[in-house]
């Protein structure tokens, strides 16, 4: 178990995504904010904002450790609850500025748990997940297309297991409705052993800017009006709503007293709620919830023909 490997891959990881994100935005660059953590560790917080392409992008790598897991930490596994913890990941929101340009996310992580007189527990766990506001179907066969393959080298049955768990993961319980369309996540990952469940995570972590930028780069000139941008800020709302009640990365970052500043960066820049929000039938904005916004099996839709441009 070479945990210091992990960490290597993921200051690495986080120097790649921020340098084809800067590549693809041309007029902002990222700063980067050093932190340390009283209760043990740190992290390296680095945020693009008031871009060209992007309004706000936030890409967190963070590297704790602290005498008890926290309780989200180990709601899964309560046998863990009251060990010392170490925990790693690069954590990323993109929010761009044109509503024709989906919003993503995506996070790649270790936790490992320590107790004296016995062997380390070690986990792996992350994902990535496309949010639209106007969808289309290129689009989305595209996102799920570099996933299928990103996993295709670990078993047939992987991408279709991680994609039904985004799908699960991902949901607006009190909305009932999705995020957005899915994508990857997986967590409590060790069955297949430390090196090839660390191959997993990097062909995760390395397929993300493969799964995101042709999909910013065909979408980034797109006009638009004021109509979009409204309904964009509408939408973002829902991203704040999942982010603050149910991301388990959330409340682990607020449950084991990491930096705000960091935790929150996920958060758009701008938002907006509206009361009693009802798109107008027939329209693009309703095409969002009516088509999209279902738990869809892409790539099989796309084997078939069944395709909405």
């Amino acid at each position: 178990m070479d945990i210091e490997a992990v960490k290597t891959y993921l200051q690495s990881l986080q120097d790649n995504i921020c340098s084809a994100l800067e590549e693809e935005d041309s007029a902002a660059g990222f700063f980067t904010d050093q932190w340390q953590r009283a209760e043990g560790g740190g992290g390296r917080s680095r945020v693009l904002a008031d871009g060209a392409v992007f309004e706000k992008a936030g890409v967190n790598f963070s590297h704790v450790h602290g005498p008890a897991l926290p309780p989200s930490a180990s709601a899964s596994r309560p046998e863990l609850a009251g060990r010392s913890f170490e925990a790693m990941g690069v954590s990323l929101v993109i929010h761009p500025r044109n509503p024709y340009v989906p919003t993503s996310h995506a996070n790649v992580r270790c936790f490992v748990a320590h107790k004296e007189g016995e062997e380390p527990v070690w986990w792996f766990g992350g994902g990535y997940d496309l949010t639209p506001y106007y969808g289309r179907q290129d689009d989305c066969v595209h996102w799920h297309t570099v996933a299928r393959d990103a996993c295709a080298p670990f078993g047939d049955d992987v991408y279709p297991r991680f994609k039904r768990w985004c799908d699960e993961y991902f949901h607006l319980k009190h909305r009932g409705e999705p995020r957005g369309i899915g994508g990857l996540f997986f967590d409590d990952l060790n069955e297949w052993g430390f090196e090839r469940s660390f191959d997993f995570l990097r062909a995760v972590g390395d397929s993300y800017i493969e799964a995101y930028r042709p999909i910013v780069a065909r979408r980034k000139d797109t006009p638009y009006g004021e109509r979009e941008r409204h309904f964009q800020l509408y939408r973002r709302g829902r991203y704040v709503e999942f982010n603050l009640v149910y991301d388990r990365g959330t409340l682990f970052g607020l449950q084991s007293g990491g930096r705000t500043e960091a935790i929150l960066m996920s958060l758009p820049p701008l938002v907006r709620w509206e009361y009693d929000y009802a798109a107008q039938p027939g329209s693009a904005e309703a095409e969002l919830t009516e088509y999209y916004l279902r738990d869809r099996d892409w790539l099989a839709e796309d084997a078939s023909g069944s395709q909405q441009q």
